[in-house]
Formats: C-alpha cells, sequence, structure tokens
C-alpha cells in the first residue's frame, strides 16, 4: 500500500463511500478532529504509566477509529452498512469507567485547573480537543442527519477523560489544583 496518492493534491478527499469532497469540508474537519483526539491519547498513553487507565485508553482508541469510519460514511451511502456505528452500547461502557473511577475520587467540590502529572496534563488536552469534536460534530448534525451515536459518544467520551485526568492525578500523588479566582491569594 502506497503512503501517497497524490489524489489529494488539488484539495479534496474521498469518502468511505468513493464521494469527492473539498479537504475543508465540515465532515472531514469532524473527523479530523476525532483523529487529533486519538493522537492525543496516545501520547497520553506513552505518558500513563497505569495499566488500567492505559488499558481503557487503548479501548477508547480502537473506538475513536470506528467514529472515524462512523463520520466518514454518511448514513445514506450505499456502503453504510459495512462501517461500524458508534453509539449507546460505547456510550454506557464509557458511563461504566466515569462510574469506576468516580468511586475512587475524592467528591469535587471546585473546579479544577488541568495539569498536575503528565498523564493527567495530557488527558486534559485530549478532553479539550474532545469538546471541540463535540462542538463540530453538532454543526455536521445541522446539516446532516449523523444518527445520535455519535454526539452521545463524544458527550460521554468528554466526562471520561476529565475524570481519568482526576483518577492518574490521585493514583500518581499529584492531586488536584483547584483554581482560585483572579486576586486571591495563591
Amino acid at each position: 500500500m502506497k503512503i501517497y496518492t497524490r489524489h489529494g493534491d488539488a484539495g479534496q478527499t474521498t469518502l468511505f463511500d468513493g464521494r469527492r469532497v473539498a479537504k475543508n469540508n465540515l465532515r472531514i474537519d469532524t473527523y479530523g478532529t476525532v483523529d487529533e483526539l486519538n493522537s492525543s491519547l496516545g501520547l497520553a498513553i506513552a505518558f500513563c504509566k497505569d495499566v488500567a487507565i492505559n488499558t481503557a485508553l487503548a479501548r477508547i482508541q480502537h473506538q475513536l477509529f470506528d467514529l472515524g469510519a462512523d463520520l466518514a460514511t454518511p448514513l445514506d451511502s450505499a456502503s453504510q452498512k459495512k462501517v461500524p456505528r458508534v453509539g449507546e452500547n460505547e456510550s454506557r461502557w464509557l458511563e461504566e469507567q466515569i462510574d469506576l473511577a468516580t468511586a475512587e475520587l475524592p467528591p469535587l467540590k471546585e473546579f479544577i485547573l488541568p495539569g498536575g502529572c503528565a498523564t493527567a496534563a495530557q488527558l486534559h488536552i485530549a478532553r479539550t480537543v474532545c469538546r471541540r469534536a463535540e462542538r463540530l460534530t453538532v454543526t455536521l448534525m445541522e446539516q446532516e442527519n449523523l444518527g445520535p451515536g455519535p454526539l452521545m459518544y463524544l458527550n460521554r467520551l468528554s466526562d471520561y477523560l476529565f475524570v481519568a485526568a482526576r483518577l492518574a492525578n490521585k493514583r500518581a500523588g499529584a492531586g488536584d489544583t483547584p483554581w482560585q479566582p483572579q486576586g486571591e491569594a495563591l
């Protein structure tokens, strides 16, 4: 398989069903942001020494590849049945992961700053990329029917990444850094 095809040299790319669209098409931007999120999780895994967190993140990376395929294949496409669709099952699994992490964490009583150990800091970056993917998905949904799955999954994933960052900090002994409004003593 050749890495370069030259097919995109004129600013277009191909969806899974063969349709050609501009590389700045909203659909491309949306699943490109999901790809960026996946890469961000790869960096979090590289930093993370916690086997349980890494196992969950690796599973999420596979789910994000499925989500990318889902977003790259319009629901009205002839090839849409060949593509895994992301939705309720994956979202339920994320909820279970959120509940497990939350049970281990102290209650959150204040806003916290992104950061802490390297893993947590990277998970906070991934969370913000996930929120951008979520916003793009909402915009795309205003133009096309995507079904409820992609948005539900991204919403749940950003919540998971927040608690996973807190969990990484707790397990690393770093703890959360509470936000202090400007003007208060640090």
